[in-house]
């Protein structure tokens, strides 16, 4: 999937923080819910715009950004 379609960041959307695109959910929420120990489906549920393959790209390319 390519970046654009993962994240989109807009300043007329919760002021340019970086949201999954097509929605208004931010990445931050993802990333909070996994450091509480929330499962990803755990994520998915309670944000229903964000798709499992945006999520699963997310991790896939701040993996690939972290360790080139």
């Amino acid at each position: 999937m390519k970046p654009e379609h993962v994240i989109n960041q807009d300043p007329e959307i919760h002021g340019g923080t970086p949201v999954f695109a097509g929605t208004r959910v931010p990445i931050k929420a993802l990333i909070d819910h996994l450091k509480a120990g929330e499962s990803l489906d755990y994520f998915l549920e309670g944000f229903p715009s964000v798709s499992r393959e945006q999520a699963i790209a997310f991790l896939e390319l701040a993996l690939i950004r972290a360790i080139p």
